[in-house]
């Protein structure tokens, strides 16, 4: 087991890291999905079939090459349906589907996953193909085809939308079997997600901690705001372990993979929005104000905590794995 990035994995964080900064900033974050940006994602960077076969013109990656590319899209809060179509590929990885697999690993399909009902799903407006678990069988919907409306839904998270999508005599195309294992495959990409949203949110706070002046002295000079940083920082710690592990688990250990996922939902997705939480609060009022960046961190790691079920659900499931 290694939890230290290898040479080419961080040679793949500082590419997305550098693309994101300069294609999608925070001021143009507010601008919500933009289709150009993550055409280039997909066409420089390949990071929509990172996790794709390289029969259907993947990266053939794993889980830890991608939780470092979900790491960097959520320290950017990068609006579109990225996330979502993980989220689907993730779900394709028994189903033979050359079409669909090639589609997104050029980056010419965006596809989205039903985690819940279907008056909820993330991405549901700009997503092109709907994948549903239908008991053990996964299907498809074009969301463009007859039979389907699409509502989109006013969401706590500016920057990923959701809709409510409804299916009257849409045609459901059967795909395969629901791969074994997939909420515990999605609970680790979305925890790495959020471990980008809660790096971010520290590194930002760090940094305004030492230009910002109270008293005639630099916030971050102050004992109390010393503590919470220091706080902040374990939490990023170890949820950089956990993730790590989790990632590493999904490729090399499938036994171990289940309680991974649990403690990566339990303990990560509390700990990011805790950081994001007081990352706000320690930016004092401008924190508050709308023209700050703060809420963006704040409602993406509530929104996140919540995606996959509130954390208690993870915890009790960890406690039953561990026969607690």
């Amino acid at each position: 087991m290694k939890l230290v990035l290898s040479e080419e994995q961080r040679e793949l964080r500082t590419a997305v890291r550098s693309f994101l900064a300069a294609a999608s900033p925070l001021p143009k974050v507010r601008e919500g999905y933009d289709r150009e940006v993550y055409a280039r994602l997909n066409g420089e960077l390949g990071l929509s079939g990172l996790i794709v076969a390289e029969e259907y013109g993947g990266a053939g990656a794993g889980f830890a090459e991608l939780a470092v590319a979900l790491e960097e899209t959520g320290a950017a809060l990068l609006p579109g349906p990225f996330l979502s179509t993980v989220f689907a590929t993730i779900a394709l990885t028994e189903a033979a589907d050359k079409e669909l697999l090639s589609g997104i690993a050029e980056g010419r399909i965006t596809a989205t996953l039903a985690t819940g009902p279907l008056d909820r799903v993330i991405n549901g407006m700009e997503a092109d193909v709907l994948l549903v678990p239908e008991g053990d069988v996964l299907t498809a919907v074009e969301l463009d085809g007859p039979g389907v409306t699409r509502t989109p839904l006013e969401t706590l998270d500016l920057t990923r939308g959701q809709a409510s999508v409804r299916l009257d005599g849409a045609s459901l195309r059967a795909l395969g079997p629901v791969p074994g294992g997939l909420g515990d495959r999605l609970a680790v990409a979305l925890a790495a997600e959020q471990l980008g949203v809660l790096r971010a949110s520290l590194e930002a706070i760090v940094a305004y901690a030492k230009i910002r002046v109270a008293f005639g002295r630099y916030i971050g000079s102050y004992q109390g705001v010393k503590h919470k940083l220091a706080d902040m920082h374990c939490k990023l710690e170890q949820a950089e372990s956990i993730v790590r592990f989790a990632a590493w688990a999904a490729d090399e250990s499938p036994g171990e993979l289940p309680q991974a996922a649990a403690l990566a939902q339990a303990y990560v997705g509390r700990a990011c929005f805790e950081v994001a939480r007081d990352h706000l609060l320690l930016h004092g009022g401008i924190g508050f104000t709308w023209e700050h960046d703060a809420h963006l961190f704040y409602k993406r790691a509530k929104a996140d905590e919540v995606l996959l079920g509130p954390p208690r659900i993870h915890r009790s499931r960890l406690a039953e794995l561990l026969e607690l």
